[in-house]
């Protein structure tokens, strides 16, 4: 007999969960802690901000009749989509001001070999004009944290690789250069569109990263193009929030980019991949959160999805999973033991850091202890920490596509 549908508060009364800060947890306590205890800010990338751009096109292209779903139609959206995101969120445009990391630092002798080798940094063969700079300049920016780290105490590589000298610099604290992934370097690069303005005078380079970005967009529509046409699906939902309640205790809910219904009422979850973090990373947490997404409709509506896709719109890939009631019962069990785990840290204050490859996509280097810095003092009377994550669905803060870690 398929689970009764579970209820739906309008306010969580207990611990709550998305799949996001349910990956958090998973992926290190301490970025748990610094972003729903401390709730401390974090600057988007333009490559994020270029995904949840891509994100807005695709839901807005349904709402065109089904013929006029074409390439030319998705285009001409992103200009109207970006001002939009930009009328929501002015800083936004500060993006572009200045050059992102990794350009025009050079290299210290013999360090740029392997950041310039590694996969992460290897561009897909639809940038392949693009990516000899772009991983040149990743190559320079791993060169560059790593000269500056002799000093400091011995802490893991972002890579998982085993002890390093200090990712923090020679000065450990916040005014020491980050320890940035040669991949998210590349993949900043990319969104701004640096590899192409080598030539640009100073002042007309602003206009020309947003152009640049602009122009990125829609190459990575074109890429959602080459692996579905939009013209032959009629999504049920977009943009939808889900929840369920487990139990009388947990709240599961989360937004799903898409739901497509059969005929037949089987349940297609589709999620889009924009950004360019490491894909063995990306990947795992990506179908984290589609197993997330997939029991959260059994549990509320009775049905196993019959599919979950991701679209990997860089690559131009489509993975497809099937999942069944026995493997989402034992998710069940997963998400419950990782909210007991959750409400135990809260209650101790002990979130500890786990360093791993995507310490190198972290903002919050500088207060980590892997990295040389000190938390902030635990927040004394703290209000209950909202781990939803979607409590501002309009706002871009909330609605970041592809963060590795979010």
């Amino acid at each position: 007999m398929p689970p009764a549908r579970s209820r739906r508060p309008e306010t969580p009364a207990g611990p709550s969960l998305s799949p996001s800060r349910a990956a958090d947890f998973k992926t290190c306590p301490l970025l748990f802690r610094f972003r729903t205890v401390d709730k401390l800010p974090e600057t988007p990338s333009a490559d994020q901000v270029r995904g949840t751009l891509v994100h807005a096109v695709l839901e807005r292209l349904f709402d065109l009749p089904a013929a006029d779903r074409t390439p030319e139609a998705a285009s001409a959206l992103v200009a109207p989509e970006w001002d939009k995101l930009v009328a929501q969120e002015p800083e936004l445009a500060s993006l572009f001001a200045t050059e992102p990391p990794g350009r025009g630092r050079p290299a210290p002798s013999g360090s740029a070999g392997p950041a310039a080798t590694s996969p992460a940094v290897t561009a897909s063969a639809s940038r392949a004009a693009a990516s000899a700079p772009a991983a040149s300049a990743g190559a320079a920016s791993a060169g560059a944290a790593s000269a500056g780290a002799a000093s400091a105490p011995p802490a893991p590589r972002p890579d998982g690789t085993g002890s390093g000298t200090g990712a923090a610099g020679g000065d450990p604290g916040p005014t020491a250069a980050p320890v940035r992934d040669p991949a998210a370097v590349e993949a900043e690069i990319d969104a701004t569109g640096q590899a192409a303005l080598i030539d640009i005078p100073g002042g007309s380079a602003e206009a020309a990263r947003i152009a640049a970005f602009l122009a990125g967009a829609r190459d990575l529509l074109a890429g959602y193009f080459a692996v579905e046409d939009p013209r032959r699906l009629q999504p049920a939902e977009r943009e939808t929030l889900i929840s369920t309640m487990i139990g009388d205790e947990l709240l599961l809910r989360g937004y799903i980019d898409r739901l497509d219904v059969s005929p037949a009422g089987d349940l297609r979850v589709v999620d889009y991949k924009t950004g360019g973090a490491p894909r063995e990373a990306f990947e795992g947490r990506a179908l984290f959160q589609l197993k997330f997404y997939a029991l959260v409709l059994w549990r509320a509506r009775g049905t196993v999805p019959r599919a979950l896709r991701l679209l990997y719109l860089k690559d131009a890939e489509a993975l497809d999973y099937s999942p069944d009631a026995g493997e989402l019962e034992r998710f069940e069990r997963t998400l419950i033991a990782l909210s007991q785990a959750i409400e135990r840290a809260k209650r101790s204050q002990d979130f500890r850091p786990k360093p791993s490859r995507l310490c190198g996509w972290c903002s919050h280097q500088s207060l980590c202890p892997e990295f040389g810095g000190t938390p902030p003092p635990y927040p004394v009377a703290a209000p209950p920490a909202d781990v939803t994550g979607d409590q501002e669905p309009d706002r871009v803060g909330t609605l970041l596509r592809d963060d590795p870690l979010g």
